[in-house]
């Protein structure tokens, strides 16, 4: 059927308006087709992998769509198949940097011999050459760098990764004033001020690169590192958690994250997570190591931390403070001897020596040398920056009561609040000394009184008798006698517990134990040692019992 041409199906404006209406959604749909380029340049790797296996696969894909692939491959964190990918294109240079990334450093080293001269083969051969610990090829290699971005770059790296933090922030720095554009470099700034404990530093530096990338992974865990840092774990877990539901195809990012969240829930699923990613995760042995630490599992750090070598402050600490606490543990003067070593490393260093952790270093290497009148010196040092921590008071207590420093030391144990200490042996023995000490050997005696029978409580008791009997402080030391007596009937706590009935007896006639004790009036003081008195049955004691009971007769005390 043939249709008139007098009908027409279309008017000639509204044929124009179709035309225009075409090439809008010809258009539109040439806007739609995703491109490389513009999957890179907004850092979707995963969407631009995807594009790339598509194309290859149907046979329409982009010019070097396989070096393409296999630079998103790596920068999505995949090495293994971006390493398998130039090797297929026998791109040494390329592969031996994925080689490096996977920590393979012989087999980067290997394919680096073969490579062409280029500037990337000079940055990679001294990244290689720290990572040997080789000076000298470190020293030439660094002689090939040129003043350009990219080697200046590499530059900054290896001071990072030296720990000379300072350095690396001069350097980007400067090349941000150079290039405007390279906002990514304020991350790097704002790491290295992370790494000088400049929190609030860091966490403005990196809000420039945030304000313009706020998807980024690595500019938002450091974010929440800071906070971490700055605040408390719920409000750096609070920071991440919207990322990881949406890394299902970054293991790299994923590990990250999921590391970072056992440290901010305090250890919570350390066993869980840790283990596997220790040769992922330079960081995750050490906090694996904080965590057995922390549960006190000695042996399980002693086990992790010896195949380390420390290059880094917070290696040579945690070395050291594992070795401190086994040494004491198993009272190994070797293992002693490398914690002293180790810290007093730390101390000495330039980087260090006037940071607090450096101070506490070598604190803890005086303490462990006994040499206490230094340690002192230190922990003056640093009490205004650490005064209201528990552990420092603790420590600092410790070691006053053992200088003699008793009034200060009652002062500093008595304001720590952790339970933890409170109810540890060091602190209950430390504190009973001080109240010795300081006169107050009633408020000694509530002490043992609180305690339950143990053997801590016996060594509580032995510390009230002896030094209550050595400072004249006789009706507890006499107390204190009567119940080890009890405990271990002996000679030498007979003699003592009659010594130190007469010892109170004589304060009594003198005047004085009124005065110090304050609230035994005389017949309490009397009624308190007669019983302790009359459960002994050797003829010495009968006699002091009878001169006491005589006196109280004719005083009306009894």
């Amino acid at each position: 059927m043939i249709l008139s041409r007098n009908k027409a199906s279309v008017a000639n404006n509204q044929l124009a308006n179709l035309n225009e209406l075409r090439a809008q959604r010809s258009a539109a749909a040439n806007q739609d087709v995703p491109t490389v380029l513009k999957f890179v340049s907004d850092r979707d790797f995963i969407g631009c992998i995807t594009l790339l296996e598509h194309g290859i696969l149907s046979g329409v894909g982009e010019e070097n769509a396989d070096l393409w692939l296999a630079y998103c491959l790596f920068h999505n964190g995949d090495y293994k198949k971006s390493l398998q990918k130039y090797l297929e294109m026998d791109n040494q240079i390329y592969a031996a940097c994925c080689y490096f990334y996977l920590g393979m450093y012989t087999e980067a080293k290997e394919l680096l011999r073969k490579a062409p001269a280029s500037p990337l083969k000079v940055r990679l051969s001294f990244q290689l050459a720290h990572q040997d610990g080789d000076e000298t090829e470190v020293m030439e290699h660094h002689k090939g760098l040129r003043d350009v971005a990219e080697d200046q770059l590499c530059l900054a790296a290896i001071h990072y990764l030296r720990s000379n933090y300072q350095d690396a922030i001069d350097i980007y720095k400067r090349l941000v004033l150079q290039n405007k554009d390279m906002v990514a470099l304020h991350v790097y700034i704002a790491l290295c001020y992370y790494k000088l404990d400049f929190y609030d530093v860091s966490q403005e530096v990196l809000s420039v690169y945030l304000q313009k990338n706020q998807d980024s992974l690595i500019a938002i865990n450091l974010k929440a590192c800071n906070i971490y840092r700055l605040y408390n774990g719920r409000a750096a877990e609070t920071e991440i958690r919207t990322l990881m539901d949406s890394l299902s195809n970054c293991s790299f990012g994923r590990e990250l994250l999921e590391h970072n969240l056992v440290i901010f829930r305090n250890g919570e699923g350390a066993l869980q997570v840790l283990p596997v990613l220790l040769d992922v995760i330079p960081e995750a042995k050490l906090n694996l190591i904080t965590y057995y630490l922390r549960q006190d599992e000695l042996k399980e750090a002693l086990r992790l931390i010896q195949d380390v070598e420390p290059t880094l402050p917070v290696e040579y600490i945690l070395k050291g403070t594992v070795y401190t606490l086994m040494g004491q543990e198993t009272n190994n003067k070797e293992y002693i001897d490398i914690a002293i070593k180790h810290l007093h490393l730390v101390g000495s260093s330039s980087s260090e020596c006037d940071t607090i952790p450096g101070r506490q270093c070598v604190a803890t290497a005086y303490f462990l040398q006994q040499q206490y009148d230094d340690v002192l010196l230190y922990m003056n040092s640093i009490k205004s920056y650490l005064g209201n921590d528990d552990t420092f008071k603790f420590n600092f207590a410790l070691v006053k009561t053992i200088l003699g420093h008793y009034k200060e030391a009652e002062e500093d144990l008595l304001v720590i609040q952790k339970p933890q200490y409170r109810t540890d042996y060091t602190f209950l023995e430390c504190l009973t000394r001080c109240l010795i000490m300081n006169r107050k050997a009633a408020q000694a005696w509530d002490i043992y009184n609180r305690m339950e029978t143990s053997a801590e409580s016996l060594g509580i008791l032995h510390l009230l008798a002896n030094d209550c009997y050595r400072t004249g402080q006789f009706l507890i030391a006499s107390k204190a006698f009567d119940v080890l007596d009890k405990y271990d009937p002996s000679a030498e706590h007979a003699d003592a517990k009659r010594g130190a009935c007469v010892g109170t007896f004589r304060m009594i006639l003198a005047g004085k134990e009124d005065r110090q004790t304050r609230h035994f009036v005389f017949q309490e003081v009397v009624n308190e040692i007669l019983p302790i008195l009359r459960a002994s049955a050797d003829p010495q004691t009968n006699q002091v019992l009878r001169v006491i009971t005589n006196w109280a007769k004719e005083n009306r005390t009894r």
